[in-house]
């Protein structure tokens, strides 16, 4: 396989409002929506050429579908990781495991947003 093997990710939430203004703000990115009926979605900045190296994906609130799940875990990319974490409880998010090293890997940090998804950021620094 040439491509990354991971082509996309769904975050399921309650409150798309909060939740998209919490991933903005840790992430310092800005969403954009995508037009479905009767589910919300907005989508991570993505290269649409698909040239950038990594996958993207979606906050997503579907009717009936619950949020908070721990069985996949998604780790967002970033130049430190301790600049995103700083901004996860002030966006009503917790700190599950602050920043640490994972040797040669680089530094995690493990956090839940307000609807209970388990998230990492990641950095070589």
């Amino acid at each position: 396989m040439s491509m990354n093997p991971v082509g996309w990710f769904e975050i399921y939430v309650q409150d798309m409002p909060r939740a998209k203004a919490f991933y903005e703000t840790v992430l310092g990115v800005e969403m954009s929506p995508l037009e479905f009926p009767d589910i919300e979605m907005f989508t991570f900045p993505m290269d649409p050429e698909m040239k950038a190296p990594g996958s993207s994906g979606a906050l997503i609130k579907v009717p009936g579908v619950p949020s908070g799940g721990t069985g996949t875990m998604v780790y967002f990319n970033c130049e430190d990781c301790a600049v995103e974490e700083s901004r996860v409880v002030g966006a009503g998010g917790t700190l599950e495991r602050s920043k640490m090293e994972i040797g040669q890997y680089g530094f995690v940090t493990i956090c839940k947003d307000p609807d209970g998804n388990l998230f990492g950021l990641h950095s070589m620094k």
